[in-house]
This record gives structure tokens, C-alpha cells and sequence, in this order.
């Protein structure tokens, strides 16, 4: 239980001109985050205030952490699932946009002055955006561009994503749901972030989205320009998952896949703010 375990929070970072605060749980997995956040350092155009929740830390993620002034962190003793780590570590945002993104993910340049143009195009503050993930395997997933780059941090071919990654031809398409994504903090208080209900996580994307929904939000967009590798599943593989698919239709009355295909259109070309479904 949360109750259980010890939650501590440490804001250090002095960044005055943050365009982004990025919300990164990690589960023991110390050399993704490792690369992850070096990709953000180095691939962005804008500083970012970046916010680890380490769960456990055992594998060395709390020392090296604390080792960077430039981060803020917040730690829990126990493993607490995505939810808690998100909604704790969304307590020490400063910016006006909360992003979250898995820690087993690398940024390709021009990720976030491309999600920043679209914001600065919507002109308001209803809207769900999510960057483009790359994927070495093919999941039957539409949103996704398949390349494999390496499957493991071990076979990662940093230099030929680098050299590729811009060319690949994909469209700007609708469903905003997964990781990384990002909402004015506003949306995100209103809506209490994600919902714990379905810690450690499985189906707490869609029913983020469903809330959105609810809110209101018709505009959720995966813009293909800003693009991001994901190695895919490295914590999510060895976490006891909740049944979020019984979960989702007991609070909202109807299957994920049905807020995906016929609220969302998940994966279908972009054609502006999505309609009340037939």
C-alpha cells in the first residue's frame, strides 16, 4: 500500500526559461534513463524542467539522480506504479505544460520545437498532443512508425536513427493517447491527473483520454514531426499488471477500444477536432 512506504520530493533545478515539464517514472532502469534524459539534453531546442520519480532506485537510479542538480526527483521506497509517480512528480512542475514520457524512450532533434509550434498554432489550451513514436517491431499499432534502431539499449543505432529518423514518411494522425504526451497544466489539475484506480498503470492512458473527453477536449493530435524512439515495454514487462481492461468498462461503461476507434479515430490521418461518434 502507498501508506506503506516513504515519499520524498527534491525540486533543485534554477531553469527560469522551462518550456516543458517532463514527467519520467522509472522502475529500476538506470541506463535507459540514463539515455533518455542525455537525449533531451541534447536533442532539444528548448531547456526543459525534467521531474524523475524513482521507484526503488535500487539498481543506482536514486544515487546517480542525486548527483544531478540539474533534475528534480521525487522517490518512493516501494514500487508505486505510474500513477502515484505521475501525479506526485506533476506536484514540483513549474511550466505551463506537463509532459509524460517513459523513460525507455530517446528524443530525436526537433521533438519539442515541433510540439511547441503546434501549441503556439492551437492558440488555446484544450487540446491532448502526443509525439510519434519509432518502434523496432511491428504491434499492429497505426500510430507508430516500425524501424528497428536496436531493441535493447545494447543494440542501439543512435548514429542511424540520427541519419533516418527525419525521412521517414508518416502522417500527422488523430488519437493522442500514449506517451510521450502533453496538456496545459490547467487540463491537468482539472482532470487530477491520471487515475490511481488503475495502478500500477494498464488502461491508465485511455482513461486519461476518456477524462479528457469528458472535459470537454475534442483536439487530440499525434503530431508526426516530432518523433521519438522507444525501445518499448522495458519496465512494463516485469510489473504484476492490473486488469485495466475490466477496470475501464466498469467506470465508464464501454471498452477501451471503443473510446479509441470511434471517439478518438486512433491512428487515422488528422483532419481537425474530432465530432461526437455516431
Amino acid at each position: 500500500m502507498i501508506a506503506e512506504t516513504s515519499i520524498k520530493k527534491n525540486k533543485r533545478s534554477l531553469i527560469n526559461n522551462a518550456a516543458f515539464s517532463i514527467l519520467i517514472p522509472s522502475w529500476n532502469n538506470l541506463s535507459y534513463l540514463k539515455l533518455c534524459i542525455e537525449s533531451i539534453h541534447k536533442n532539444s531546442q528548448f531547456a526543459h524542467q525534467i521531474i524523475v520519480h524513482i521507484n526503488e532506485g535500487t539498481d543506482g537510479t536514486l544515487a546517480w539522480i542525486e548527483s544531478q542538480p540539474d533534475i528534480d526527483y521525487t522517490f518512493s521506497e516501494k514500487n508505486i506504479g505510474i500513477c502515484y509517480a505521475l501525479n506526485i512528480a506533476s506536484t514540483l512542475a513549474q511550466t505551463d505544460y506537463i509532459m509524460y514520457m517513459n523513460d525507455d524512450m530517446y528524443v530525436c532533434p526537433g521533438w519539442d520545437n515541433a510540439l511547441m509550434n503546434e501549441i503556439k498554432s492551437i492558440n488555446h489550451n484544450n487540446f491532448f498532443l502526443s509525439s510519434t513514436m519509432i518502434e523496432p517491431l511491428f504491434t499492429n499499432n497505426n500510430c507508430v512508425i516500425v524501424k528497428n534502431f536496436g531493441t535493447t539499449i545494447n543494440d542501439f543505432k543512435e548514429e542511424e536513427l540520427l541519419k533516418e529518423f527525419s525521412s521517414i514518411q508518416m502522417h500527422d494522425w488523430l488519437g493522442a493517447t500514449w506517451p510521450p504526451n502533453i496538456v496545459h497544466k490547467d487540463v491537468w489539475n482539472l482532470v487530477g491527473g491520471y487515475s490511481t484506480e488503475f495502478s500500477p498503470g494498464m488502461s491508465s492512458d485511455p482513461d486519461f483520454s476518456m477524462k479528457l473527453w469528458k472535459l470537454g477536449i475534442r483536439l487530440y493530435k499525434g503530431v508526426s514531426a516530432s518523433r521519438v524512439y522507444h525501445f518499448g515495454c522495458k519496465s512494463t514487462e516485469r510489473i504484476i499488471k492490473n486488469d485495466g481492461s475490466k477496470m475501464f468498462f466498469k467506470k465508464w461503461q464501454m471498452p477501451s477500444s471503443t473510446l479509441t476507434k470511434y471517439y478518438l479515430r486512433r491512428g487515422q490521418i488528422f483532419d481537425g477536432a474530432l465530432k461526437e461518434p455516431n
